[in-house]
């Protein structure tokens, strides 16, 4: 029997089609919509993965990493004289403006790290050595830099130069970053040099990078660190989640997917189940026919259920693979952002299953109502 209901599902090869393709489009749609929107909350919290470390201090008022309120730089003796810390270093973290040799303006993400530890350095690096960064003017660039520069005509490799706030900037290294939601490179450098590079203003510490003595748990240490007056501490994965849903919040992006998303799935209900429905309407004889000849409801239910759901999974994969073209794609360069983590798959393979119990629910109801004497009819 279950056979016998495939047949007829590969047989009316254009409502097959038309299931698949509607099926597919849902599929693809919010996986590939939900992939970018994930990528661009990655893009937001990408600072936070390009400098690694277990604990962020700021100021109180701060709710992200891409929000900045200067503290004072004796903030960072106030943070080592708490019990349970290892160690602590001051980080700049400001949007300026590069001076290319062409004479054009870029703005670029210029990070100052402690000179004497390099830590929250970049995880790869491409070209160079991030501890020439102890040499005059030196920086190191990101491959985003690289890029840029290159769509202004320029090729920058180690040893070049350009100017940041009419000072000389060396190039000693090329390194792997992820890119930000602002979309500027990162600029690396020693913290004494962003403090001259940068604007000049009363308070110029952005961020405190903090590391637990060994034994003593990371949430413990935050605690701490929070009852400092002024301050506030974050672990990096709670820090990266309030900044997600910063972002949540008080922009329109999730509304703008969230919205794409909900249409695809309509579009999918309603084509799967229009067309669903035509199928069963057109093989009603032979339903009925099996009913006349003793077939059990229980057993007419699990053809239906095995035709939808065949259909389903075809579709279902289709569009997946679909998905992953387009990430593969984008991944090679790197616009737009692209993230598919598993709970995607399996929200959209779960949206499939209930378009495909939907539209065989309305091909069951019909077959329960239909009498035997149908098919001689």
């Amino acid at each position: 029997m279950l056979r016998l209901a495939l047949k007829m599902l590969y047989g009316d090869r254009a409502k097959f089609v038309m299931l698949v393709g509607g099926l597919t489009f849902c599929a693809l749609l919010m996986t590939q919509q939900i992939g970018v929107f994930c990528g661009l909350m990655r893009w937001t919290t990408a600072t936070l993965r390009n400098i690694q470390v277990p604990i962020w201090v700021a100021d109180r008022e701060v709710k992200q990493v891409n929000e900045i309120v200067p503290l004072r730089a004796i903030e960072v003796t106030r943070v080592r004289s708490v019990p349970g810390v290892d160690w602590a270093v001051p980080l700049y973290w400001g949007i300026i403006q590069a001076r290319l040799k062409d004479g054009s303006f870029l703005q670029v993400q210029l990070t100052g790290l402690d000179a004497a530890t390099f830590i929250g350095r970049p995880g790869k690096m491409l070209a160079g050595n991030v501890e020439d960064l102890r040499l005059p003017n030196a920086v190191v660039i990101d491959q985003i830099a690289v890029k840029k520069f290159l769509q202004k005509g320029i090729s920058v490799k180690v040893g070049d130069t350009f100017e940041i706030n009419d000072k000389e900037a060396r190039v000693v290294g090329i390194c792997q970053a992820e890119q930000s939601f602002l979309g500027q490179p990162y600029v690396f450098t020693t913290y004494d040099r962003a403090l001259e590079y940068a604007p000049a203003q009363r308070k110029m510490l952005s961020f405190i990078l903090v590391g637990p003595k060994p034994g003593v748990p990371v949430p413990e240490l935050v605690a701490r660190l929070s009852q400092v007056d002024g301050l506030r501490a974050w672990a990096a994965d709670d820090f990266n989640w309030q900044t997600i849903v910063w972002y949540m919040k008080n922009t329109g992006i999730p509304i703008s997917f969230g919205t794409v998303v909900v249409l695809g799935v309509f579009v999918g209900v309603a084509i799967a189940g229009q067309t669903f429905y035509l199928f069963v309407h057109e093989n009603m004889r032979f339903m009925a026919a099996l009913k006349a000849m003793g077939a059990r409801t229980r057993t007419l239910a699990g053809m239906v259920l095995l035709q939808a759901f065949t259909v389903g999974l075809v579709g279902y994969g289709f569009g997946v693979g679909l998905t992953a073209m387009f990430g593969n794609k984008v991944l090679e360069t790197g616009e737009p952002p692209f993230f598919l983590p598993w709970q995607v798959l399996a929200f959209a393979g779960a949206v499939i299953v209930f378009i495909c119990c939907f539209s065989a629910t309305i091909g069951l109801l019909k077959i329960i109502r239909a009498e035997p004497a149908v098919v001689f009819r």
